[in-house]
């Protein structure tokens, strides 16, 4: 036991490592870092986007000096923690060296080596999914109360951090139901449990109700603009492909529920994953949103397989190994920015990736590199060309001129690295900077970042003496390959900012009604 306790811990450190010895220095932090990195700049209970968890340990990368270790040490941190969870499942269940071994090739050879490198609320999801599941698997081996209210507790940090923990709580609640565990329903202190859930949830259901449930629209905006286009063949051929070097692990867990009778005292995640499953389907969630399902399932199936061959077909674990390791080790590069664009662009060619799906975007296009490593390329390229155009202006000119952005990971970056440039707050319509814009302004100059060459028939464009584009990104392999830096200048301050006030407030109605 001691030396399983020992791996266990030295494999969490090798997890938390891992990602910052493989990735090249060349990449700049993701666009959806750029947004969650300024919510901790102006902390709340609630988001548009999501639940305010992540926010706070973006305001402390903020008071830890913004460096790019400790933007990616919160992931790192939480990728290694979620592992530690896998590996006690696997001793609870009497797993051992090898099952520990076994358990832990997923978090290197598979999706979440990439899921744990990105400061994105999946981080959290995964985790919270793998504690609720650690404290039903506790329960059913040892029925304490200490673990439903750690249920409990995971359950309302859960929601917390991503509002479709809520998926696997209703999972885990249909698995209970209709398994022997029901009888857990007779429990006061599973409602105990969940008054504690509640209680941790209840700021951002308050500020939810207090905004009018901006989820929702945020909802309904990502099923119009991206997840209309995933097709529910495609999802499920995911589950496959994301941790294709060890998907035969946990297979082998979700058959060892079904099918052993040691194995079916936890059915519970059987009719837990199914209908986690089936809500994503529903809901044409990402492929990627499932994957707090499957450290549990690693879990019983690196048990299993470790149990199947302790006395027979022993070099069946060296196989598994070399198979995990083999094409693991092979995927490595699509799963992380190991190299720079042009020779992953090259590498990808001679594997002839680029014929495959594995570089298709949201868009359902192919394109040279995969759509996250093409979105950590030119943020500071363009905040450096903004800030010229800026900087450039008169003294005078700079308090009468504000910066726009078409998007959040414009708006973002810009402000992360406009500090150290002399950019004033920039300002987007985008999610929620536009909720942070001021309404009050006063204004006769305008640099646009990411729109497109102002319609001059427009009659407030009328208002504008000189329209310039003064620059543009040009690097063919970044996602904002083209943005273009606009300076609109010289226009009547008292039309231009009323024209603004109102347009401001009229989109932050739509969006806060």
């Amino acid at each position: 036991m001691k030396y399983n306790k020992s791996l266990l811990y030295i494999l969490a450190v090798v997890k938390f490592a891992l990602p910052f010895l493989l990735q090249s220095p060349y990449y700049q932090p993701h666009r959806d870092e750029f947004l969650y990195l300024a919510e901790g700049n102006h902390l709340a209970w609630g988001f548009l986007e999501v639940p305010p968890l992540l926010s706070l340990m973006a305001w402390c990368t903020h008071a830890l000096g913004d460096g790019l270790f400790w933007i990616k040490f919160w992931p790192s941190l939480f990728g290694a923690l979620t592992f530690i969870l896998t590996g006690e499942i696997v001793l609870l269940l009497g797993g051992s060296l090898f099952a520990l071994l076994l358990a832990f090739l997923p978090f290197i050879f598979g999706a979440y080596l990439r899921v744990h490198y990105l400061f994105q609320p999946n981080f959290l999801e995964i985790f919270f999914y793998t504690l609720i599941a650690y404290a039903i698997v506790q329960y059913i081996i040892n029925p304490k109360n200490k673990w439903l209210y750690l249920f409990g507790v995971a359950c309302g940090l859960g929601m917390l951090s991503k509002y479709s923990v809520a998926f696997f709580i209703i999972g885990v609640m249909v698995g209970l139901l209709v398994s022997q565990h029901r009888k857990i329903f007779l429990s006061k202190h599973l409602y105990f449990a969940a008054a504690i859930a509640l209680c941790l949830f209840l700021p951002n259901l308050l500020w939810q109700y207090n905004h009018h449930f901006p989820v929702a629209h945020h909802m309904k905006e990502l099923q119009e603009t991206q997840l209309q286009f995933i097709s529910p063949i495609d999802f499920l051929k995911d589950q496959l492909l994301m941790n294709l070097p060890c998907v035969f692990i946990w297979i082998t867990g979700l058959l060892f529920i079904i099918l052993t009778k040691k194995g079916r005292r936890f059915i519970v995640f059987f009719w837990a994953y199914a209908t986690v499953i089936a809500l994503l389907l529903f809901f044409h969630g990402k492929n990627y949103y499932a994957l707090g399902l499957y450290p549990f399932l690693f879990a019983f199936g690196a048990y299993q397989l470790e149990r199947l061959t302790v006395k027979r077909v022993r070099i069946m674990r060296y196989v598994f190994i070399t198979v995990a390791f083999y094409f693991g080790v092979l995927f490595v590069p699509v799963l992380l920015p190991v190299l720079d664009p042009p020779a992953l662009v090259e590498l990808y060619h001679k594997r002839g990736w680029d014929e495959t799906d594995m570089l298709k975007w949201e868009d359902q296009k192919q394109h040279a590199l995969p759509q996250d490593f093409a979105d950590m390329m030119g943020w500071k390229e363009i905040a450096e060309k903004t800030a010229a155009v800026y900087n450039g202006l008169p003294d005078e000119e700079k308090n009468k001129t504000i910066i726009k952005c078409s998007d959040y990971g414009l708006c973002g970056a810009l402000n992360f690295y406009g500090k150290l440039l002399g950019l004033p707050e920039v300002y987007s319509y985008n999610g929620d900077f536009l909720n942070w814009m001021p309404t009050q302004l006063n204004v006769s100059n305008v640099i646009t970042v990411g729109e497109s060459v102002p319609d001059t028939a427009r009659p407030i464009i009328k208002q504008f003496s000189t329209i310039l584009v003064k620059d543009e990104l040009r690097d063919s392999l970044a996602r904002e390959n083209g943005t273009k830096v606009i300076l609109l200048e010289h226009a009547n301050s008292r039309v231009l900012s009323s024209f603004l006030e109102e347009e401001i407030t009229e989109k932050k109605k739509a969006l806060l009604p």
